[in-house]
């Protein structure tokens, strides 16, 4: 297997798929002669022309219209939103109509469509585009929505989204593009909605997804030192939510921390710790803690973002403290 970046996985997987299937092609703003705002379509333009790379207008609402109605005459778009952030203009598309027009026309319509988004804070883009609002989306049934962290899981899950006939919306972090890790060689597909464990452990559960994991991997090495075995529980999907390890990984812990980037109040957490407290209430041996981000707007200051943003340490002390 080839250690690649984020960034390579997910230019691999758009390759691949186009190259394989002509009716998929690429729509958003700066995809064609630019490259793409993090470079991840360089070269497209070059490969597949202007009918399958199409550069748009600064309309978010039109390249996600374009998309649905692309879709439901056989085509397979990927529509890119430069920021997650700029979904919300295309909010009634993306909610409301994609990932309905299946069920209301009874089966008659199918809408096989992917939205690349890029979300996260990190890079000082100031409080409106460095939003981690994953869980809204999530909260629609209809829509998938798939959030993944290391470079064979974005390269298997947005192969598989692309194949999909259902929309999915696939979130990238901005800050992940360069993190390294081994890919499968050959044709390598990854099942949307079943999550999977990152690493073993015993002693706590942490469930995270998409950045966090790099974080949560972090505390558990340091963690280690210390002789605290932590399992993390990467959820990659977050609709659908597949709380299968999560519940076998508690169950054979008994304590959870669930680490997300996002606002910690009417989170993919708070969901989480549900759902722990329904199915599993008889395994608790401790609170089931949440680390997220603070409940402010993401300053612009560099400092006082990563003051705002959970950290290593952060988790290292919510593990701690539920042991």
């Amino acid at each position: 297997m080839a250690a690649i970046t984020v960034r390579q996985a997910i230019s691999d997987a758009l390759r691949e798929e186009m190259e394989r299937d002509e009716n998929v092609f690429i729509l958003g703003e700066e995809v064609g002669v630019w490259g793409g705002t993090y470079a991840v379509t360089r070269g497209f333009h070059d490969q597949f022309g202007d009918k399958r790379i199409k550069d748009t207008p600064i309309a978010e609402a039109a390249i996600i219209g374009a998309a649905i109605g692309a879709a439901l005459t056989g085509l397979r778009p990927i529509a890119e939103m430069m920021t997650i952030n700029f979904a919300f203009s295309a909010f009634d598309h993306i909610v409301n109509e994609a990932p309905k027009l299946h069920y209301m026309f009874g089966g008659q319509f199918r809408v096989p469509m992917v939205i690349r988004a890029v979300g996260g804070g990190g890079r000082q883009l100031g409080a409106t585009h460095s939003q981690t609002p994953d869980v809204i989306f999530a909260h629609f049934p209809g829509l998938k929505v798939v959030a993944p962290a290391t470079p064979a899981d974005s390269k298997g899950l947005l192969k598989t989204a692309i194949r999909s006939d259902d929309p999915v919306l696939f979130i990238e972090h901005s800050t992940l593009y360069q993190w390294r890790g081994e890919v499968p060689d050959g044709e390598h597909l990854v099942e949307i909605g079943v999550s999977k464990v990152q690493r073993p452990g015993k002693h706590v559960t942490l469930v995270t997804y998409s950045k966090m994991l790099q974080l949560s991997m972090e505390a558990a090495d340091q963690l280690a030192k210390e002789g605290i075995e932590v399992e993390i529980v990467d959820l990659r999907s977050l609709r659908p939510l597949d709380m299968g390890p999560v519940l076998e990984s508690f169950k054979k812990t008994n304590r959870c921390v669930i680490v997300e980037e996002g606002w910690r109040s009417f989170g993919v957490g708070a969901e989480v710790a549900a759902r722990l407290y329904e199915e599993a209430f008889d395994y608790i041996d401790a609170p089931i803690k949440r680390v997220a981000q603070k409940e402010v707007p993401l300053p612009y200051n560099r400092e006082l973002e990563q003051m705002a943003l959970p950290q290593v340490k952060d988790i290292i002390a919510a593990v701690k403290e539920v042991l």
